[in-house]
């Protein structure tokens, strides 16, 4: 726009200047030059005033005629007027009311009015030069925050949550019947981009104004958006731990929140949060996962996970359970072997605390920010609950790059053996049980198989599984237009690597491949908060803004738990 984006300091030497310029609001030279141009920040001490410096020089631009001392320069013949409106330089202009408007001398020049004006109306001029210039930060912020502010939607998948909706912001009792026979709750996944990664990874956020970085600007945004969308389990990613310690935890338990937490290993400053309403669950368990092993070399990252076990309150069924995951895997694109094994170790933990005493699985929501996008094949095998990886080259597991560099190509098997885990994403000890106990059953239909299982293992061995009926709350596309949703957007990229994925019941959402496992009912999708585009994002000027604090969207979802 021509509005000025300059500091305050920089605003007041060139209104400075501009007085003695008689209103004069632009700098106009002969040549060409580029419109980008700045304040040089020092200048000659025969100059009266600061020199224009080009950001990016047109290779044909030449200096006005004359710059010298200010007395020989009234006394020189070098008039604005005389040049043409090729290019101009852009002052503070008290004058322009709204964002596109021309300045009011520029109007009368460009309508070939006569630029002199009366004494009365220079007053009038500098009364509105002052008052402006004093309130050019108000102005700022004001701008800003209309900028700042995007709206998301809800998505409402079944008429009834939409009612029980607009019921609870009407703040109308839900005791009903029908309310306590059903047991509906939130969830969000967030990543809340810890203050250490953000000062360590400055160049994603070169788009970013300075003072919107800072976490005493950032935390308090970060706190009134949990408290507007209300959730009744909260998945937090990046959650630095001096701040968990000292303002997070305290915050979220004024809420209503009960928090357990778990910090990244080594000298990792941050880690993955889960919280939930007491009025809503109590905790059954807390499993935290760490994912680096000092005695494996494929795992020596510090990332981590956070399995929950929660009860339901109020619920007709007592022994009602759901579990709830949160992890933030390995960012590193050309890690794939490492990202699969995270998930892998994730999962058998999910594994080891879903079960019910029928065998079957309780439900199960899995969040976070997987480093990967949609469509890939990590992304796959969450879904579909299979993946084939033999051949498949490292960096492609994520997606993240179109044209990865290097083509390594994943070893079979992918971790080793005494990461204790199969390749069904189960703990060793447990399979093994299963396997025992399956065995006795093949022995006796088949005496002499011992070749036939061997040469099975082997075609296997390339062939990872997880017994899980997972699916994607989002569908990242929008239906109408095929534009993809994002989930962060910075100076670097705009995709989707956030997600939550849960028990989808029967009824709810096609069965997947690869998800043969009962469950103990599952999970209904009521709705959701729309996800935006790229161009959503870049109105408001990407992620972090004025309003939301993070390079990551928050996403929500409201789900109704189904008895078998």
């Amino acid at each position: 726009g021509r509005h000025s984006m300059l500091p305050r300091h920089v605003q007041r030497l060139g209104r400075d200047w501009i007085t003695h310029w008689s209103g004069s609001q632009i700098l106009t030279f002969n040549s060409p030059v580029s419109s980008c141009m700045r304040w040089a920040g020092h200048y000659p001490p025969w100059a009266s005033f600061p020199l224009p410096i080009a950001a990016d020089f047109s290779a044909n631009w030449r200096f006005p005629l004359f710059f010298g001392p200010w007395r020989q320069f009234q006394n020189s013949h070098w008039h604005l007027d005389n040049y043409t409106q090729s290019c101009c330089f852009h002052l503070p202009n008290p004058s322009m009311k709204s964002e596109g408007e021309e300045p009011l001398t520029k109007k009368r020049r460009l309508s070939g009015q006569d630029d002199a004006s009366t004494p009365e109306q220079e007053t009038n001029l500098s009364n509105q030069k002052e008052a402006s210039c004093l309130s050019v930060a108000e102005n700022e912020e004001k701008r800003g925050s209309k900028k700042g502010t995007i709206k998301r939607h809800w998505e409402y998948f079944c008429q009834q949550s939409k009612t029980m909706k607009i019921a609870k912001k009407k703040g109308s009792d839900q005791s009903s019947t029908e309310s306590e026979a059903t047991f509906d709750f939130t969830v969000m996944s967030y990543n809340i981009l810890s203050q250490s990664l953000l000062e360590g990874n400055s160049h994603l956020y070169r788009h970013c104004r300075q003072r919107l970085l800072f976490w005493t600007y950032r935390f308090p945004n970060i706190l009134q958006e949990i408290k507007e969308l209300d959730a009744d389990v909260l998945c937090l990613q990046e959650v630095q731990e001096d701040h968990y310690r000292t303002e997070i935890k305290s915050s979220l338990e004024s809420l209503g929140y009960h928090c357990e937490y778990k910090m990244r290993t080594g000298r990792k400053p941050d880690g993955c949060a889960i919280c939930f309403k007491t009025s809503k669950f109590s905790l059954i368990s807390s499993n935290p996962v760490e994912f680096f092993r000092r005695d494996i070399p494929l795992l020596d990252r510090d990332n981590v996970g956070l399995v929950l076990l929660l009860q339901p309150r109020f619920h007709c069924k007592a022994n009602a359970a759901i579990c709830i995951a949160n992890t933030h895997l390995l960012y590193n694109p050309r890690r794939g072997d490492i990202k699969l094994t995270q998930l892998a170790m994730l999962l058998a933990e999910i594994a080891s605390v879903a079960p019910q005493k029928d065998g079957s699985f309780c439900p199960i929501i899995l969040c976070g920010d997987f480093n990967s996008v949609p469509g890939s094949p990590l992304y796959r095998f969450i879904k579909e609950g299979k993946l084939n990886y033999e051949g498949l080259a490292i960096g492609k597991v994520s997606g993240q790059e179109q044209f990865p560099r290097g083509q390594r190509i994943l070893p079979i098997p992918i971790w080793p053996k005494k990461l204790g885990i199969s390749q069904n994403c189960v703990y060793e000890i447990k399979q093994q049980q299963k396997e025992e106990n399956a065995g006795e059953k093949l022995e006796a239909e088949k005496p002499d198989n011992t070749q036939e299982i061997v040469i099975a293992t082997e075609k296997l061995s390339s062939k990872l599984r997880h017994h899980f009926k997972l699916s994607s709350v989002y569908s990242h596309y929008f239906p109408e237009t095929g534009v993809p949703e994002v989930t962060t957007c910075h100076s670097r990229s705009a995709v989707t690597v956030d997600y939550i994925f849960y028990s989808a019941a029967n009824g709810d959402t096609a069965p997947q491949t690869g998800a043969e496992d009962s469950f103990c009912g599952g999970l209904k999708l009521l709705g959701r908060l729309a996800l935006l585009t790229e161009k959503d994002l870049w109105t408001v000027n990407g992620l972090p803004n004025e309003k939301n604090s993070s390079d990551h969207l928050p996403l929500l979802a409201e789900f109704r738990l189904i008895e078998r």
